[in-house]
């Protein structure tokens, strides 16, 4: 059985590489964990730049987001370090942060543009 260990991830800007991160969306960065090729289970890093937005998306499994620096907002309020979102199949939201922030994304299936 393979393991993905990630150390330093409450300090993940003093231990990743600006080199290792790549484009996701206008002014969202993000650092691949894991992948699937069908749309399946994926994970990431992203970091949002001060003002960054996520488009419109719907959830088509669960979604997990864990705010490690910074704060983002959507439809359902603020959310400061340290907060643990977990969005439903069939949710749908979009995202702004206006400090900027970076998050650890985990989805059970990838999400839909809207």
């Amino acid at each position: 059985m393979n393991a993905i260990a990630m150390q330093g991830l409450l300090d993940v800007v003093a231990t990743t590489a600006e080199k290792d991160w790549k484009p996701f969306h206008t002014g969202i960065d993000c650092l691949p964990i894991y992948e699937t090729p069908d749309g399946g289970p994926a994970a990431m890093l992203l970091r949002y730049q001060p003002g960054a937005h996520a488009p419109d998306h719907l959830h088509m499994g669960y979604e997990h987001i864990l705010v490690l620096s910074g704060s983002q907002t959507d439809q359902r309020g603020h959310h400061p370090t340290g907060t643990l979102l977990i969005n439903e199949p069939g949710s749908e939201h979009h995202v702004h942060s206006d400090e900027g922030c970076i998050v650890l994304a985990i989805w059970e299936r990838r999400v839909k543009a809207m």
